[in-house]
């Protein structure tokens, strides 16, 4: 896949506050503890995310190299409640290792409609979890 970069004043995610700093990081962070917590509230999130933000998407899903997986449950956790990703990593060391694992599987599932999406629009095609689509 190609990386595309797009400028920064064209991410949708900035509109949401993904990279903001704010005051009430102690009650924020229990608020994507919680958030993130729930695998299946999560995983629509990454959905809409995915749906609804086409150029933050190509940005960094494009970006092989990068933790897309982290990416889209950073972006969902902004989408949802407005969290930055600083304090998404917080909470994401507050869930167990069975909901870390639950939210993974959600983001591996949004990545991958992304991906056969995001080829067929171009025609083109790409390689998912290892196989030719």
């Amino acid at each position: 896949m190609k990386r595309i970069y797009h400028s920064i004043d064209r991410w949708e995610e900035i509109e949401f506050g993904m990279w903001s700093d704010i005051e009430n990081q102690k009650e924020m962070l229990g608020k994507a503890i919680e958030f993130t917590g729930n695998h299946k509230l999560y995983g629509r999130y990454m959905d809409r995310v995915i749906s609804e933000w086409p150029i933050s998407c190509e940005n960094a899903l494009t970006d092989m190299s990068g933790n897309r997986k982290a990416w889209v449950g950073h972006a969902a956790c902004a989408l949802a409640i407005g969290c930055p990703e600083d304090i998404t990593r917080k909470a994401w060391g507050f869930l167990s290792s069975d909901q870390q694992e639950m939210a993974n599987r959600q983001a591996a599932s949004a990545i991958e409609v992304w991906e056969r999406a995001y080829g067929k629009d171009r025609g083109v095609y790409q390689c998912v979890a290892g196989a030719l689509l």
